[in-house]
C-alpha cells in the first residue's frame, strides 16, 4: 500500500481502500456534478433579476458550490454536494428583494446572518428541538409549495404563462420561443426517464442550441451570442458587498428566520432521505455525520452571503452519484473540483436564454412535489394546513406567507378541535414569530 492510499484511508476513514474503489468514488463525483451542474446557470438567471450582475452571481455560485462541497467531503466525509439551493434563491429574489423591497446588498446581509444563526443552532444542537416542533405534514406541504412556486417561475420565464387582466394568468402565445421551451422540456423529461446522467444540464444545452434559429435570446433584448468571446476572467465584484448593518434589524427578523428554517428543513430532509435510501447510517441508525454535515451547510450559507449568493444547501441530486457507488467524501471532493473551470466561462453561460433554464425550473418543481404522498389527506386537521402552505406559496408569490399561514392554521385547528396535545411549546414560539412577521 502506497502513501497515497494511506492518506486517503486516514482522510476518509477507510481501511484498505483499493484503486477500484477510488475510481468508483471519482466516477460517482462526476455523476453527482452532472446532475447538479444546472445550478451554475439557473442560480445566476434567478438572482440577476435583483440587479446583481449575471457574471458576478455565476462566480459567487461556483465559489459557494466549490468550497461547500469540498468541506462536505473533507470535514463531514459524506458523498453529498452542496450548492445554492433552489427555492432559497427564489425566496431571495422574488420575496426579499422584489416583494419586500430590500436592496440586494441588504438581502445578502440577511443571508449572512441566517448562516450565523444556523451555525449557532448547529453548534449547540438546538436544531433538533426546532425540527421536532415542526409537524411533518407542514414540512411536506412547504416543500411541495416551493416546488410549485419554482415551476410557476419557470413557466413565466418561458412566457408560457403570462399575466391576464381578466383571468389573472393565462396561456401565452404559441410562438417560436414557447415552442422551443416545449421541445426543450420534452427532451429533458425523456432524458430523465431514460436515466441519462446530467439530463437537466443536457436539456439546458439542447434548448439553448434550439433557440439559435430564433434570431435573438428571449428576454427583451436583441442580443445574439458572440462566439468569439466565450472565456473571461471571473467577476468577483460581489465579494463582501453585503450590508452587515442594515440587514441586522428587528424588522428583517422574519426574512432571516425564513432563510434559517427553509435551509434547515431542506438540508435535514436531504440528509435523512439520502441516508435512508443509500444506507449511509451510523451505528445508531441515524444519518452518518449529521452534525458535521449540518455544520457544513450552515457555513455554506454564511459564505454565500459574503461572496454574493443565496444560501447553500445539500443537493438531493447527490443521489445520482451515491447510486453510482459513492460512499465517502471523495465523491463530494471530486464534484467540488469540477465546478472550478466554469469560473472562466461566464460569457458562454451568460448567453443561455431564459427559455433554456425554464425546463429545469419546471422539472425541479416536479421533484419537490414528491412529499405530498406522505400527507394524511383523510385528516383535515393535518391536510388543510399542509395544503394551505402548499398553495399559498405560489398563489401569493411568497414562501414566507405560505409558511406563516401553514403554521398558524395548524395551531388554530388543533386547539379548536381538542387536540392541543399535538402542539408543542416550541411550535407556539414559532407561531409568535409568524404573527410578528405579519405585523411587521
Amino acid at each position: 500500500m502506497n502513501i497515497f492510499d494511506l492518506n486517503l484511508n486516514d482522510m476518509f476513514s477507510f481501511s484498505g481502500l483499493r484503486k477500484e474503489q477510488i475510481s468508483t468514488e471519482i466516477l460517482a463525483g462526476i455523476s453527482s456534478f452532472l446532475a447538479t451542474a444546472y445550478i451554475i446557470v439557473v442560480n445566476p438567471s434567478i438572482l440577476s433579476q435583483t440587479g446583481m450582475p449575471f457574471p458576478a452571481v455565476l462566480t459567487a455560485t461556483i465559489l459557494v458550490s466549490f468550497f461547500s462541497s469540498l468541506m462536505m467531503g473533507l470535514y463531514a466525509n459524506n458523498p453529498i454536494l452542496v450548492a445554492p439551493g433552489m427555492g432559497l434563491n427564489a425566496f431571495f429574489t422574488f420575496t426579499a428583494v422584489l416583494t419586500q423591497g430590500l436592496s440586494w446588498q441588504v438581502a445578502l446581509g440577511t443571508v449572512f446572518w441566517s448562516g450565523v444563526f444556523f451555525l449557532i443552532l448547529s453548534a449547540f444542537n438546538i436544531r433538533s428541538y426546532i425540527v421536532k416542533a415542526i409537524p411533518k405534514p407542514l414540512r411536506f406541504g412547504i416543500a411541495a409549495g416551493i416546488g410549485l412556486f419554482i415551476t410557476l417561475i419557470g413557466f413565466a420565464n418561458a412566457k408560457f404563462i403570462v399575466p391576464n387582466p381578466a383571468t389573472m394568468i393565462s396561456l401565452g402565445n404559441l410562438n417560436a420561443p414557447t415552442i422551443t421551451f416545449i421541445v426543450g422540456l420534452l427532451i429533458t423529461v425523456i432524458l430523465l426517464i431514460r436515466n441519462v446522467k446530467g439530463s437537466i444540464l443536457i436539456g439546458i444545452v439542447a434548448t439553448s442550441l434550439l433557440a439559435w434559429p430564433i434570431g435573438r435570446w428571449w428576454g427583451g433584448a436583441e442580443t445574439v451570442i458572440n462566439i468569439g468571446e466565450l472565456v473571461a476572467r471571473p467577476d468577483f465584484s460581489l465579494l463582501f458587498q453585503l450590508d452587515f448593518v442594515h440587514s441586522l434589524q428587528w424588522s428583517l427578523t422574519p426574512i432571516i428566520l425564513a432563510f434559517v428554517f427553509t435551509d434547515m428543513f431542506d438540508s435535514l430532509s436531504t440528509f435523512v432521505g439520502l441516508a435512508e435510501a443509500s444506507n449511509l447510517l451510523d451505528e445508531n441508525g441515524e444519518p452518518r455525520n449529521i452534525r458535521r454535515s449540518l455544520m457544513v451547510d450552515a457555513i455554506s450559507t454564511t459564505i454565500a452571503g459574503l461572496v454574493g449568493s443565496s444560501p447553500g444547501t445539500a443537493y438531493i441530486e447527490s443521489a445520482v452519484g451515491i447510486e453510482q457507488g459513492g460512499k465517502t467524501g471523495l465523491t463530494a471532493i471530486t464534484g467540488a473540483v469540477l465546478f472550478l473551470p466554469f469560473l472562466f466561462l461566464s460569457p458562454l453561460l451568460s448567453a443561455v436564454p431564459a427559455i433554456a433554464t425554464a425546463p429545469a425550473l419546471v422539472l425541479v418543481g416536479v421533484f419537490m412535489m414528491k412529499p405530498v404522498i406522505r400527507i394524511n389527506w383523510n385528516d383535515l386537521s393535518e391536510a388543510f394546513p399542509a395544503f394551505l402552505a402548499m398553495v399559498l406559496i405560489p398563489f401569493t408569490y411568497s414562501i414566507t406567507q405560505g409558511i406563516i399561514w401553514g403554521f398558524l392554521s395548524w395551531t388554530a385547528l388543533k386547539l379548536l378541535t381538542g387536540r392541543a396535545r399535538d402542539i408543542s411549546i416550541a411550535l407556539l414560539i414559532i407561531d409568535l414569530f409568524a404573527i410578528l412577521a405579519l405585523i411587521f
